[in-house]
């Protein structure tokens, strides 16, 4: 099946993105169980993730 650069490129964009999301979130939750090291773990992960995906979006000329 083909499919746009275009299309393609937004699928990929959400997907980095929902990860990002999601890690962002099971870091808010470890810090919400009182495992505030792990927790400052999974942020830094996190903020990688949404590294990503910003110059994913940056170096395509996305919209945000």
């Amino acid at each position: 099946m083909v499919t746009s650069l275009t299309t393609r490129d937004r699928s990929e964009a959400r997907k980095k993105g929902l990860m990002a999301v999601g890690a962002w979130g099971g870091a808010g939750l470890l810090v919400l169980v009182h495992w505030p090291t792990l927790g400052l773990v999974a942020a830094g992960g996190a903020g990688y993730l949404t590294y990503k995906w910003f110059m994913f979006r940056a170096k395509r000329g996305m919209r945000f």
